[in-house]
């Protein structure tokens, strides 16, 4: 091997290494556009059921099965929220946010009844709220403004960007496949192609037992606060069941939503008698309906639309959070999905692939 030889290798290895970077570059820069394209696939997925329904057993054409699809999309969304702003709005009188001298003597009040609670306990609340600094948290009240803003003018670009792209993949919906097909060798192209229909299918189901799991929880939600008369049970349940989208994580940040909000509606009644006992109440009922959750829809929904063990699901979606956080959590079910389709097309007789994907 000569000098010219090892030079041409390592110049080669260097613009590998260039463009592999610049490519990553690139990505991070669109990583917005990644994001909306994902979004759009995703409600692609969630329609996709629909259009074929409107296509093939009622004879739409497909551009009108689309539209229709999308527009009965927005109109659930619009719902919700003309549901949820006067909910919320309304939860807000009944938490006398817009009476500052209420609001006040309110606060002042159940501050006063959890001092008095915590120090028949033996715990100087007062002594460790000293130690705090309240004045720095206030200065980032301008910055949480601006982001605000900020936010929101994100969101109108990137829901119109999401519904634009949402409307040709699902108009076409061999548009994703063939973007994904150009970039797969000719030798593998059928059999990568018959993976993305399988992946296909499995996700949409896969989608369509979340939003099954969501409204069971939200109606088990909505019972047990109704039963103890919290203000606006539906908005509270509609939150509680949201973050359920969040696997293990969500389920506590709702605890402590609940919670935090029954204590809120029965402000003015007596702390140890009244509010503390009806906020654990309801906080062991939730725990019940979590436990509804864990152990009889997430298994029945999840292993009849991904094919897959409630044992695999539970440890996939652990490793996810072990690697990538709550993200990788939340993506751990489908990725995993999509891997053992392509891994049974591909390597469909490996010992260890034939056992993860008999059912697929």
């Amino acid at each position: 091997m000569n000098s010219k030889t090892i030079a041409n290798g390592i110049l080669r290895a260097i613009a590998i290494i260039i463009g592999v970077l610049l490519l990553l570059y690139f990505l991070f820069k669109i990583q917005s556009v990644i994001v909306y394209i994902i979004i759009a696939a995703i409600l692609s997925l969630i329609g996709r059921p629909i259009i074929l329904l409107l296509r093939n057993k009622l004879k739409f054409l497909n551009t009108i099965a689309v539209v229709s699809t999308m527009f009965l999309m927005l109109g659930l969304l619009t719902g919700l929220v003309f549901l949820f702003i006067p909910l919320v709005l309304e939860q807000g009188k009944s938490l006398s946010l817009l009476e500052v001298d209420t609001l006040q003597a309110n606060i002042q009040d159940i501050f006063t009844q959890t001092v008095d609670y915590f120090s028949s306990k033996g715990i100087d609340v007062l002594k460790e709220l000293e130690s705090i600094n309240f004045v720095s948290q206030f200065e980032t009240i301008p910055n949480i403004f601006n982001a605000i803003i900020a936010a929101l003018g994100s969101l109108s670009i990137g829901l119109f960007s999401v519904l634009f792209i949402s409307f040709f993949f699902m108009k076409d919906s061999g548009i994703l496949k063939q973007g994904l097909l150009t970039l797969i060798p000719n030798k593998t192209e059928n059999r990568f192609s018959n993976s993305l229909e399988t992946i296909n299918d499995l996700l949409s189901k896969y989608f369509i037992g979340l939003i099954v799991q969501i409204t069971i929880l939200f109606i088990l939600y909505t019972i047990i606060l109704l039963s103890f008369s919290i203000s606006n049970p539906i908005v509270i349940a509609f939150l509680c069941a949201l973050l359920n989208l969040i696997p293990y994580v969500g389920p506590i940040i709702g605890a402590i939503l609940v919670f935090f909000l029954s204590m809120i509606s029965n402000i003015g009644l007596d702390f140890q008698l009244e509010i503390l006992p009806t906020s654990l109440w309801i906080l062991f009922f939730y725990g019940l309906a979590q436990i509804v959750d864990n152990f009889i829809s997430q298994p029945v929904i999840f292993s009849k639309t991904t094919k897959s063990h409630p044992l695999e699901i539970f440890l996939i979606i652990i490793i996810g959070g072990l690697l990538f956080g709550v993200v990788g959590m939340i993506i751990a079910v489908p990725c995993y999905t999509a891997l053992k389709v392509i891994l049974k097309e591909f390597l469909a007789d490996n010992k260890i692939v034939k056992s993860l994907t008999k059912n697929i």
